[in-house]
């Protein structure tokens, strides 16, 4: 039997540097995984990505997580996640257990657009998550789970998440219907930001000898020292940055801090973008993302 369900092009979050205020505001946390779709007819249940891509290969758990799920036919807006040890989604985990666990993969579902040959688009939030929970009830074992709420004070949960080190927080009007594009009724507050830097050597972890950059911003016509950064650079990206901290080696040391210790300076040519702790004076929780 051919589908009749389709693919809904997602509704998307505005960023924003603070959460909205008020009382008809719902919080939830930011995952930081791959943005997901399923679609559940007459039994069979397919995951699609957040482009209409057909991944449900890739998601078997969640496949059969959603083919239990009670109803005839039901869209699902969520995000597949994979979990650290603490319960904190891991971005950089989810593209290994892809390839070699992706049982482990779990999908938060946050809204329901069609539930049982009706269109839900057109009703608020408030009711759309209602019969998602009711959809998709509390099970630990579950590989989808229901993206739960906060109300209440926006800033005060967001700095809850912040020092749990989560990637931030979504606040959506409760009254809002549901649209395929970019909107100001859903709006993402993110823990973590990005920033430039210069790479100016590197050294080795104390607690985990795993290699960090050593990093620096301009100010005129020096250098202020920022702090250090763990390298999550892959495969060739990974290779040439190491190829260009050996090119650029010195043993001209760029700062005099007697903290630091078997550091492999380099000539300040090489940029960098890192993702660090947005709230924190200094780098904190920092990795090397790109190569600029």
């Amino acid at each position: 039997m051919s589908c009749v369900l389709r693919f809904i092009r997602p509704q998307l979050a505005t960023s924003v540097d603070q959460p909205p205020e008020g009382e008809n505001w719902i919080h939830e946390i930011k995952h930081d995984g791959y943005r997901a779709q399923v679609l559940l007819e007459d039994g069979r249940a397919r995951v699609l990505t957040r482009t209409g891509l057909d991944w449900s290969e890739h998601f078997p758990s969640i496949v059969h997580a959603a083919v239990n799920l009670d109803c005839h036919s039901a869209i699902i807006d969520g995000e597949a996640i994979i979990q650290d040890e603490n319960g904190v989604s891991d971005f950089e985990a989810l593209g290994s257990a892809l390839r070699r666990c992706p049982h482990a993969i779990m999908f938060y579902a946050f809204d329901l657009m069609h539930l049982n040959g009706r269109d839900l688009r057109q009703e608020p939030l408030s009711e759309r998550r209602c019969l998602l929970q009711g959809l998709v009830r509390k099970d630990d074992e579950s590989r989808i789970q229901f993206s739960e709420e906060f109300h209440g004070d926006g800033a005060a949960f967001f700095e809850a998440c912040a020092e749990r080190k989560l990637e931030g927080i979504v606040s959506k009007l409760a009254t809002s219907r549901y649209v395929s594009w970019r909107t100001k009724t859903w709006l993402k507050t993110k823990c973590f930001t990005e920033s430039s830097f210069v790479v100016i050597g590197t050294d080795r972890d104390r607690k985990t000898g795993a290699m960090r950059a050593l990093l620096a911003h301009p100010n005129g016509e020096h250098l202020d020292y920022a702090g250090a950064a763990f390298i999550a650079l892959r495969d060739d990206a990974r290779e040439e940055f190491l190829s260009e901290v050996e090119r650029l080696a010195t043993t001209n040391a760029g700062f005099g801090f007697t903290r630091l210790y078997g550091v492999r300076w380099c000539k300040p040519e090489l940029t960098v973008r890192v993702k660090h702790l947005a709230a924190s004076k200094g780098l904190r929780h920092a990795v090397v993302k790109t190569l600029l």
